[in-house]
């Protein structure tokens, strides 16, 4: 059995034997926070146990990283509906420790595009059309620099409502210990 067959296979007795009652919530988190964070697997369930956060508590957004590497890019736009949609009053952008996005090399990643059969042609055609795939594919030199760099773009978002608190944190992988990096209490 794949995973597609399994994960439908498992999901017919959840809906079946109503295991989603315990989640029910409404698309309006209860503590009116937005959390951007990794994707990384290790943060799944350590890091809303960490904050105390339960479902509905907050909107989680994951990407690699926690960057936001551009203020008008997907990770920005949902930010700002969080806030001006869906009642959310702060940010906290939420990195962590041993973190693959550390010293990440486009270079290794545009050479494994082209072992898995993306072509030469493919690359140069989207060099030429512009795209800069050095900058996009990059992480950062270290994941505190990471957290503050998307800290400020977040702080000085045009769009970004006035007295927004933006938090930026440190969470450690295995433990769940949370470093503050910036209050936004006190910014």
């Amino acid at each position: 059995m794949n995973h597609l067959e399994s994960i439908l296979e498992h999901n017919r007795g959840f809906v079946e034997e109503k295991k989603y009652e315990k989640y029910l919530t409404d698309k309006f988190p209860d503590k009116k926070m937005v959390v951007l964070t990794c994707m990384d697997t290790r943060l799944i369930d350590l890091l809303p146990r960490a904050m105390n956060l339960r479902n509905g508590d907050a909107k989680i957004i994951r990407n690699a990283g926690a960057i936001v590497t551009q203020p008008f890019g997907n990770i920005m736009r949902s930010i700002l509906v969080a806030l001006y949609e869906l009642n959310s009053s702060e940010v906290f952008v939420v990195g962590h420790h041993e973190c693959g996005m550390t010293g990440l090399n486009a270079g290794n990643i545009i050479e494994k595009a082209k072992a898995s059969g993306v072509s030469e042609n493919t690359i140069q055609t989207l060099r030429n059309g512009g795209i800069d795939l050095e900058r996009w594919l990059t992480g950062f030199d270290n994941v505190t620099q990471g957290v503050m760099k998307s800290v400020q773009i977040i702080k000085n978002h045009p769009l970004l409502p006035a007295g927004v608190p933006v938090h930026g944190l440190l969470i450690h992988p295995e433990t769940g210990k949370l470093d503050v990096l910036v209050n936004g209490y006190e910014e």
